[in-house]
């Protein structure tokens, strides 16, 4: 299903429609989470991985019209060589479609992506970035309404769909970004 992928190439297509390094670090991070995801939840890392990566390819071409948002980037992913299944999961990432989640891969993505906006946030107001962030610092962040106010913490508790405690989830999340700190610079 994913033989068709190429990462090198969908990293280049990235690169070639987002200009803004924080997007581009934020899909990095949320690959890294879908990744970890997939080892956990026994699913096929590559292709949840590529999913995670290729989630906002279109956020700078749409102009932040949330209404247009994910149409276009499914569409991209489709082109790169994303299965339907992954091009649902970009489309219905964004609630402004209306479009059911169904599949585990639509429900990872779905709360995977404000949480890699979540451990960022945490990570950037620490002294030691992501190498000292625990779960109980990042659980302490969720619960403060004002911190990283534009994470959507409803959809980040999603993760009890896909099987796990927000504290897992979170813990999982965390682990998975630390492995990629030096791209994320942090």
């Amino acid at each position: 299903m994913t033989s068709k992928l190429n990462r090198d190439e969908i990293l280049a297509s990235i690169h070639g429609n987002v200009q803004d390094k924080n997007i581009i670090k934020h899909m990095l991070a949320t690959e890294a989470i879908m990744r970890a995801l997939a080892r956990k939840l026994g699913e096929d890392e590559e292709e949840w991985g590529i999913t995670g990566l290729i989630h906002d390819i279109d956020m700078e071409l749409v102009e932040g019209d949330m209404s247009s948002h994910s149409k276009l980037g499914a569409d991209i992913a489709q082109e790169l060589g994303a299965s339907e299944t992954m091009a649902h999961a970009i489309l219905c990432h964004n609630e402004a479609h209306g479009i059911p989640r169904e599949t585990k891969l639509d429900k990872a993505l779905f709360c995977a992506d404000p949480l890699s906006g979540l451990i960022t946030a945490a990570a950037l107001v620490r002294p030691d970035k992501l190498s000292g962030l625990t779960t109980k610092s990042v659980m302490k962040r969720f619960r403060e309404k004002s911190f990283a106010a534009g994470v959507n913490r409803e959809q980040v508790a999603q993760c009890q769909e896909i099987g796990l405690e927000l504290e897992e989830f979170i813990g999982l999340g965390i682990e998975a970004m630390k492995e990629i700190a030096s791209d994320l610079l942090l």
